[in-house]
């Protein structure tokens, strides 16, 4: 067998080596690019608002009732109709009040004869009285016939006090028999309509016992609005904000209106039991109030409201998802009285290194760093008050990377965001990368909600 020279079999390796590496060169899978879920820059509307469930009552609601006790005869109205103040709704059997009443003229007829009787009698012995004061005075008489005219004088003079007294008792009476009478008539309070009928024709009321409701009257051309806040909400909430609801059978149609009161207390104050006792665990929630009108009478009582009070808004404004907005790059400066924030690593602050961990994610273009947001000095006074704030979004590039870009953030209501600053009309920022497992939420909504108001676009 022939030696093979050591130069040739390094010549061999070489070229075995070389025909391998051009091989693997021209046959490698190419790298696939990361593939990104975006979203645009859009202009629209956002607002953030405090969600509760309200119940449409009437602005006022009165039970007319029956004062007097008695057979209603007839009903005048019917359910649903307009009626007037003054309007005839129900009559009731008023005989025996029309006999009370006779009785009590009968009972003035006879006191005023007596008083007739008593002013002739008086009359009578005051002339007596005269005649034995003035033969007294000329000792024509004796002192005892004196003194006994002037007490039947007197006696007399107290009589006629006396009628005069049951004469006013009486017509008190005649008053009172004649104002029975006019209960017996029931009349409308006010204007409304007749929003239920308790009681119906031929039936008995009982006034000495309760005081029975014949109809329901309610003005139906303004509807109150009664929302229920939770008390995590309630402290968001004041007078003046506006608000809007929709009702289940029209959820499109949007109803606007200020609202008018934030009740001070629950409604479980308005038990006996003695509210402290209560359970903490119990939801507590009070009631806001305001009005709408209800002039096509659409609106009806006990409908269900899904209310929005709204406590900010920005109207055509730059927006986008609220998740595709990332932490800011900037180091945190730790707060007051609290010492550092936590840390990993080399002692930074996991915001910084949640920055820079996504930095490095996000392929930006050649390892630059993001460009420097610049602020005006009213911009850099809202962040300091916590108006708005800075956040870096990515920013999907023409050649398919993505950039970090820092941004100035307005109203977020963790569904949509308002960008101030850092953005135009119709970029495309990243909401996920399509191979993050964790952003499986991102990828299906956009982002989530956690107690935020909806988007208004």
């Amino acid at each position: 067998m022939p030696k093979i020279k050591p130069s040739k079999l390094i010549m061999a390796v070489v070229i075995a080596i070389a025909l391998i590496a051009t091989g693997w060169y021209f046959l490698k899978p190419e790298e696939q690019p990361t593939q990104y879920i975006t979203a645009e820059v859009t202009q629209g509307d956002i607002e953030n608002s405090v969600l509760a469930t309200g119940v449409l009552e009437a602005t006022k609601m009165v039970s007319v009732g029956a004062q007097v006790s008695g057979q209603v005869k007839r009903m005048y109205v019917q359910l649903g109709d307009q009626v007037k103040q003054g309007q005839l709704i129900a009559q009731i059997d008023s005989v025996r009040q029309e006999n009370d009443l006779k009785t009590a003229e009968a009972s003035i007829k006879n006191q005023m004869a007596q008083l007739a009787v008593r002013q002739a009698n008086l009359a009578k012995v005051e002339a007596e009285y005269n005649r034995q004061k003035a033969m007294y005075a000329q000792d024509a008489t004796s002192r005892s016939e004196l003194e006994s005219a002037l007490a039947s004088y007197k006696t007399a003079q107290a009589d006629i006090t006396a009628i005069n007294a049951q004469i006013e008792q009486s017509r008190l009476t005649l008053a009172t028999a004649k104002e029975d009478l006019g209960y017996t008539q029931i009349v409308a309070p006010m204007d409304g309509t007749i929003v239920a009928i308790v009681t119906e024709e031929g039936q008995t009321v009982n006034a000495n016992q309760s005081a029975p409701t014949i109809v329901k009257l309610a003005k139906l051309d303004t509807m109150t609005i009664k929302a229920e806040i939770s008390e995590a909400d309630v402290m968001k909430v004041e007078e003046g904000q506006m608000v809007y609801f929709t009702t289940l059978g029209n959820s499109e149609k949007k109803i606007y209106a200020k609202l008018r009161q934030v009740e001070p207390a629950p409604n479980s104050i308005n038990t006996d039991t003695n509210t402290s006792s209560s359970s903490s665990s119990s939801a507590v929630y009070y009631n806001a109030l305001f009005d709408v009108p209800n002039e096509d009478g659409k609106l009806r009582i006990d409908m269900t409201a899904q209310v929005y009070i709204v406590l900010d808004e920005a109207r055509n404004v730059l927006t986008i998802p609220a998740a595709a907005i990332q932490t800011s790059n900037r180091p945190q400066r730790p707060n007051r009285g609290e010492g550092t924030q936590e840390t990993r690593g080399e002692g930074r602050p996991r915001s910084e290194e949640s920055a820079a961990r996504d930095e490095s994610r996000a392929d930006n273009a050649k390892g630059e760093r993001p460009a420097r947001l610049e602020l005006s000095d009213a911009e850099r006074a809202l962040v300091e008050q916590g108006k708005v704030q800075r956040a870096m979004v990515r920013v999907l590039q023409a050649d398919g990377t993505a950039k970090l870009t820092p941004v100035l953030i307005g109203l977020n209501n963790r569904v949509t965001a308002q960008v101030i600053k850092g953005l135009k009309r119709g970029d495309q920022v990243v909401i996920a990368d399509g191979s993050d497992t964790s952003n499986d939420g991102a990828k299906r909504s956009g982002g989530g909600r956690s107690g935020a108001g909806p988007m208004r676009m």
